[in-house]
């Protein structure tokens, strides 16, 4: 199976030595071990999201690295979260992006802040940043900090969304001559060969890779996405005092959608924002982690995007990467 790019030369293939431009994207808190495996396993790039690793999957970093490295020996990646926060919280973080460059792993996602200091940490030994962006002013910010491509997080993404279409941020950061993914709204063959066409250098995929045999999210969580409508997929801000897109269930419309003027106060001063995500953070872990193997059907908090509109069955990954290439 040979998945073909849209352009004859294509970098983020080079710089990830993977076979197929697809990603994994990292999720909190469904990136389990053995989706990750099978995603690099099917050609794909399959990214570990430490937290999920070690606070969901209860594995200690070194050790869930070396876990997956027995389930697959094809290139995998790592998400690094560096929004400011404590002091505890960063050193934590860089303890890990050590662990997984001394454990050979050279691809890093980053996200929510600047990442100056994981370029400066991973470059040295032929590490690789491509950085999250919604918009071409943190793509600028990212590429001054020596990020060499970006993934484009568009408006119909899960988890954090962006509020530009796939086609208008494509168009807003394609002058800038790095490798684009777009991430947002790919749940098959046509979304995949659409987002090549547009220029993308490859995709990001989530929701898809949730409802797979692999991922260990209960099977109640995996139906609801198959079930899906796209207007059923929505907006809180109550999850992380930002934007974050879920599944309407009656839980979600109970605990309603918008931050309230404290929390919007709060989040608006430069002093105050820092405390008051990292409260809801830490909130979130737990309401997440509660729900991803919640066979009851009775934690109705779930993350996904508008691509469950497309996503009609349980498939295994490999299944998922037939479906897509030929």
């Amino acid at each position: 199976m040979t998945l073909k790019t849209s352009t004859p030369e294509n970098l983020f293939l080079d710089h990830s030595r993977v076979e197929k431009p697809i990603i994994a994207g990292p999720m909190y808190p469904c990136s389990n071990p053995e989706l990750v495996a099978a995603v690099s396993n099917s050609g794909g790039l399959g990214i570990i999201q430490p937290i999920s690793l070690t606070f969901v999957h209860k594995y200690e970093l070194r050790q869930g690295i070396k876990f997956i490295r027995t389930l697959t020996s094809k290139p995998i990646g790592f998400n690094v979260l560096i929004e400011k926060s404590s002091s505890r919280y960063q050193q934590k973080m860089q303890e890990w992006v050590d662990i997984a460059l001394e454990e050979e792993i050279r691809f890093f996602i980053t996200s929510l802040g600047n990442p100056k200091w994981v370029v400066d940490r991973v470059t040295p030994l032929g590490g690789i940043v491509y950085h999250d962006v919604t918009e071409k002013k943190w793509a600028d910010k990212g590429l001054d900090s020596g990020a060499k491509g970006l993934i484009a997080v568009n408006n119909r993404a899960g988890g954090h969304a962006g509020h530009l279409s796939a086609k208008k941020l494509f168009e807003e950061l394609s002058s800038l001559k790095v490798p684009l993914i777009c991430a947002g709204g790919i749940a098959g063959r046509t979304d995949y060969l659409n987002a090549l066409g547009l220029g993308y250098q490859g995709v990001q995929m989530g929701t898809r890779f949730i409802a797979t045999e692999e991922c260990s999210a209960s099977t109640v969580y995996k139906n609801a996405i198959v079930t899906a409508k796209e207007e059923d997929i929505v907006l809180s801000e109550k999850i992380t005092g930002v934007p974050v897109s879920v599944i309407k269930t009656p839980f979600i419309e109970a605990m309603g959608y918008k931050a309230g003027r404290l929390t919007k106060y709060l989040l608006s001063k430069k002093k105050t924002k820092h405390w008051v995500r990292t409260f809801y953070a830490v909130m979130s872990l737990f309401k997440f982690r509660k729900s991803l193997f919640d066979e009851t059907g009775k934690k109705e908090f779930w993350q996904a995007g508008k691509s469950v509109d497309k996503i009609d069955e349980i498939l295994s990954v490999r299944e998922v990467f037939n479906e897509i290439g030929e």
